[in-house]
């Protein structure tokens, strides 16, 4: 006879997978969310000294992501591709909308008030642009021409420059990061790809010159933080004798003195991975980058399996940006990269960027669901 035990634990998990199939939705990937999400509340309490406002507000952003997920994994190929030009065309008019009329905040015009809650326009971007340019490469010969990156250039740059100007120099970055991953996935030769590169150092040079003052701070303190340890450099200084103080087993949940005596600067934002390392340790840093490198490589994984350019070009896309916005923050945190103010995904305290996000990912997943019903 069955026991009846494991038939109900049979049934649960049988009714379990029914569901997500039904809602489109891929277990494993979901189950890595949701702990990155869960891993993200608790550091997130203590680092904004346990405040239970910001959790809620948190926890309400989450909700609001997740409906935009649920909604999107049902969104097929088809459907995303028609809407492309049009989410494009939106975000480039809110931000010029931001420009006109945006609400400034900490010395940047970013936002458009909205009545309950202010919104960040240059967050759809981050959809948007790879969106329109899977959507431009999807009918095309592939590797790209020289004519089609032309094109391709001015869809990456247009809402960059546009971000760059609020100015928003981290969420510049990352759209030309989803933007350039994308092209990079389309297959290019070498010759291109060097060529991109010395056109790209080229750049950064000539920009240097329209860089603002902090921002120019920035980058001389990622060369010595020692040079101003007051001024430009007390973020990265404080975050790294934060991450240095917590060894390897940390100090314990709520303990950490940089992060509860307030010598973190945005320690529940830009800098949560110091609060990590140092109330964690070494050990709680390597559990985080682990669930970061399995969310990311299941991404990849789903995004191989899609049949068509356009969804396997975009799905590739949402995967290595996810991954690049780990990386920017976890090298920025830990002085190996310049402060540009991004955000740790799913764990720093944020508004439209937790949305941003999970929609992505929904995207993702409704990409993955339809891959028997696209056609090459």
């Amino acid at each position: 006879m069955e026991d009846t035990g494991y038939a109900r634990t049979r049934r649960t998990l049988f009714s379990s997978a029914r569901l997500l199939s039904v809602l489109n939705l891929d277990g494993p990937l979901l189950i890595g969310l949701a702990l990155l999400a869960l891993y993200g509340l608790a550091i997130l309490y203590s680092a904004s000294g346990q405040s239970i406002d910001t959790v809620i507000r948190t926890v309400m952003r989450l909700a609001l992501g997740t409906a935009a997920m649920l909604a999107l994994t049902h969104a097929s190929p088809n459907f995303l591709r028609r809407i492309a030009p049009w989410l494009y065309l939106l975000g480039i008019v809110l931000l010029v909308v931001v420009e006109v009329t945006g609400v400034i905040g900490k010395g940047a015009q970013r936002w458009l008030n909205l009545g309950l809650f202010k919104f960040q326009p240059s967050e759809i971007m981050k959809l948007g642009v790879p969106m329109l340019a899977a959507w431009y490469l999807h009918d095309r010969p592939l590797p790209p021409d020289w004519g089609t990156l032309g094109v391709l250039a001015v869809i990456i740059f247009l809402p960059a420059g546009l971000v760059a100007m609020q100015p928003d120099l981290g969420t510049a970055a990352l759209i030309v990061a989803s933007g350039a991953l994308l092209v990079l996935m389309a297959g290019l030769s070498l010759r291109i790809v060097i060529a991109l590169a010395l056109a790209g150092a080229g750049a950064a040079v000539l920009g240097w010159h329209f860089l603002h003052d902090y921002q120019r701070a920035r980058v001389m303190t990622f060369l010595d933080p020692q040079t101003d340890p007051l001024g430009a450099g007390y973020h990265i200084i404080q975050s790294q004798i934060a991450l240095g103080s917590g060894g390897v087993f940390g100090k314990g949940w709520m303990n950490g003195s940089q992060a509860q005596l307030e010598f973190l600067p945005e320690r529940s934002t830009d800098f949560i991975f110091a609060v990590v390392g140092e109330e964690f340790g070494l050990i709680g840093l390597i559990g985080l980058l682990a669930l970061y490198l399995f969310i990311v490589a299941r991404a990849v994984w789903m995004a191989t399996q899609t049949n068509d350019t356009f969804s396997r070009l975009l799905a590739l896309c949402i995967a290595l940006t996810f991954f690049v916005y780990v990386f920017i923050n976890a090298g920025m945190v830990s002085g190996l990269l310049p402060v540009v103010g991004v955000p740790l995904p799913l764990v720093s305290y944020g508004g439209t960027s937790v949305v941003t996000l999970l929609a992505g990912f929904g995207i993702l997943m409704g990409l993955y669901s339809h891959r028997k019903l696209v056609g090459s």
